[in-house]
């Protein structure tokens, strides 16, 4: 497949997934009464967790793997079919637990438990597939996944309950899975699975899976702490005007999780360098153009799309564009860095985590609401500085290609 096709395969299927999120919502919201889809926004919050621990894990090293065609397929393989087995044995403790827990809430993690194999191999088999360079396999596959979970969630009556709508979510995606693993298995077949490299003392998985914590706890935590300890207003100010930035969260989750196969393609490590610097500088244009669209919106519209969050989050949008637009060029920098030494990021995700948090305080401090935007967005800043000034410590010092993702250690799944 050309760069092109594959970029554009890539980026339609990312958007395809991330639609597919957005209208399960929508949908459970329509169906659900305010109590059941409570419930069912609390567990499909917990599947989001696990499906970015799963990536964390299993993908994101996946999609670093050079070498070898036939370990590069193995690899697949494997990272596959440990997904599979590891969601099996969780699923099945999580819905064990919750039989013996009454409430209705229990019985929707109880179904979640039982769906989770589903919806976390079909995730894991896009990596594979991103992997291979096979970015429309993936496509078709959640195009599937999308017309099937509208169409059953269409058939469901009004005052579904919660753990009746997590069911019907969770198989709807059982023949995308199906299809995905006829596609994958023509070109997996016959290669080795490895399940001990996964678990082996050493495998980027583990760090990966810090730095998604780190990233995302953090980040969380501070802003729920302000409202505890604070005023309670910021949690939905910060919220409200984050959210309207959903579809740039996508596209830099796109990027880190499925870019590397994509640059990859390109000969040297100082062109794959350059063409992370072009796509940061896409990326920052793009935040700000949609910042400033988003601070154009009439009140209309705004409170159309936040009610009565609206003025105070609209209030925030110069910041939150602000942080979005550095977002961008830290995004791509730690994009830079995994392809460069994937063990270099880790550091820089903790470090810069605990600084937002301290510059979101210290900016609630001194002006409230909106120097806790400040804050975070003056921590993004500073993430990105620092995963560019590494990206060109790295480069001077001529790191080896043998030493990067291509060394004997990561091949093995370390």
């Amino acid at each position: 497949m050309r760069a092109r096709t594959a970029v554009v395969s890539s980026v339609a299927d990312q958007g395809v997934a991330a639609l597919t999120n957005i209208l399960v919502l929508v949908a459970a919201a329509r169906l659900s009464t305010v109590a059941d889809f409570a419930r069912f926004s609390s567990v499909y919050l917990v599947f989001t967790v696990l499906l970015g621990v799963s990536g964390a894990y299993t993908g994101q090293p996946l999609v670093l793997r050079r070498g070898d065609d036939d370990e590069v397929r193995g690899a697949c393989r494997s990272a596959v079919a440990f997904t599979l087995l590891v969601a099996a044995l969780l699923g099945g403790l999580l819905a064990a637990a919750c039989l013996l827990v009454p409430g209705d809430t229990a019985r929707a993690l109880m179904m979640l438990g039982l769906v989770l194999p589903v919806v976390l191999g079909q995730d894991a088999m896009r990596y594979a597939f991103s992997t291979l360079h096979l970015p429309h396999l993936a496509l078709a596959a959640d195009a599937l996944r999308l017309g099937c979970v509208l169409g059953a969630l269409a058939t469901q009556p009004h005052g579904v309950s919660a753990a009746r709508l997590v069911a019907v979510w969770g198989m709807s995606a059982l023949p995308a899975l199906l299809l995905s693993a006829a596609l994958l298995h023509r070109r997996v077949a016959g290669r080795p699975v490895r399940l001990k490299a996964l678990v082996r003392r050493g495998h980027l998985g583990r760090r990966f899976v810090v730095e998604f914590g780190v990233g995302n706890a953090t980040s969380q935590l501070s802003v729920l702490g302000l409202g505890v300890f604070g005023n309670p207003l910021v949690v939905g100010a910060l919220r409200g005007a984050t959210t309207l930035f959903g579809p740039l969260n996508v596209l830099f989750t796109s990027a880190t999780s499925f870019g590397p196969p994509l640059l990859g393609r390109l000969g040297s490590e100082q062109r794959r360098v350059r063409a992370t610097a072009g796509l940061a500088a896409v990326l920052a244009a793009t935040a700000a153009a949609w910042a400033t669209a988003l601070a154009l919106l009439p009140d209309a519209v705004g409170r159309h799309l936040l009610g009565d969050t609206w003025p105070t989050a609209s209030a925030l949008l110069p910041a939150t564009g602000s942080q979005y637009t550095a977002m961008a060029v830290g995004t791509c920098g730690l994009l830079a860095l995994r392809m460069l030494d994937p063990r270099t990021t880790l550091s820089i995700q903790v470090v810069f985590s605990l600084a937002a948090v301290a510059f979101l305080a210290g900016g609630y401090a001194c002006a409230g609401v909106p120097g806790a935007a400040w804050g975070l967005c003056l921590g993004s800043v500073c993430k990105a500085v620092a995963t560019w000034a590494r990206v060109a410590r790295l480069r001077r010092r001529g790191a080896p290609e043998q030493e990067t993702v291509s060394e004997p250690a990561v091949r093995s799944g370390l």
